[in-house]
């Protein structure tokens, strides 16, 4: 008959200590997922009425002040800090005249950030509008801009193309000390500019970079004239232009000189 120490010998053998391991470690591991998750989830129910207590704006807004934003954040609900709708806040944001583009995070534990990026306006649109630095047009109020901003017009849809065209030609009279101020596109594509010393040139619908060349060209020899000054530059030829005079303006000092 065995022994009992024969039989506890047996019995140690026969066991896979390696597995029975394992497993408890295993069955540990599912025991703290397990309370964990019940923790976690019993904070939330506990803590979901967590209130929005503090509003950071970052970025720089220069047209948009802070209470118009704060204005518009308080459409949202913002009763719940892990219930707010940060998508909602993002596009009330966002609907405001200046704000281009807006960004809108939660940071734990009561605050809210919005960083807040306005439209650089470059150009009036078709007087009543603004185009910002990539040729969109947005419509805002127009008293706060101090700065000198040129004048675009033409055709919905055309808006990029008259901002590139103006950026071009503006480079090319700024070489010659001349200033554009203004251009207009009709609805038959066809181009007018205005210099900021009062004279147009129409340039018709084609090579409107040789014809601006043209002028150029000429001009020196235009403005040698005492007794007039330019008016309209009529560039519509394949060779050529037509010059249209105006009697020189007669300054207030020259008047009381008259007197």
């Amino acid at each position: 008959m065995a022994t009992l120490r024969e039989k506890l010998s047996e019995l140690k053998q026969g066991t896979n200590w390696s597995l029975l391991f394992g497993l408890s470690f295993f069955l540990l591991v599912v025991f703290l997922v397990l309370k964990l998750t019940f923790n976690f989830s019993d904070w939330l129910v506990r803590d979901k009425d967590a209130q929005l207590k503090q509003l950071q704006v970052l970025g720089e807004p220069k047209y948009t002040a802070e209470r118009a934003i704060i204005e518009a954040i308080k459409q949202a609900d913002l009763d719940s800090f892990f219930e707010l709708d940060v998508k909602q806040v993002q596009e009330l944001v966002t609907d405001l005249p200046w704000v281009a583009s807006a960004s809108v995070r939660k940071q734990w534990p009561d605050t809210l950030q919005v960083y807040v990026v306005e439209h650089k306006a470059v150009a009036f649109w078709n007087d009543d509008q603004l185009l910002n630095s990539r040729g969109q047009v947005f419509t805002a109020p127009q008293e706060g801009i101090k700065d000198s901003l040129p004048s675009l017009f033409g055709p919905e849809g055309s808006e990029l193309e008259a901002w590139q065209t103006f950026n071009r030609f503006e480079e090319l009279f700024a070489v010659n000390n001349l200033k554009l101020s203004s251009l207009a596109l009709s609805e038959r594509f066809a181009w007018q500019l205005w210099l900021d010393n009062g004279i147009r040139l129409n340039l018709g619908r084609d090579d409107k970079a040789k014809r601006v060349q043209r002028f150029i060209d000429v001009y020196p020899h235009l403005k040698k004239r005492q007794d007039v000054q330019v008016d309209v530059v009529d560039l519509r030829y394949d060779t050529g232009l037509a010059v249209q005079f105006k009697p020189l303006a007669v300054t207030e000092e020259e008047q009381k000189s008259k007197v």
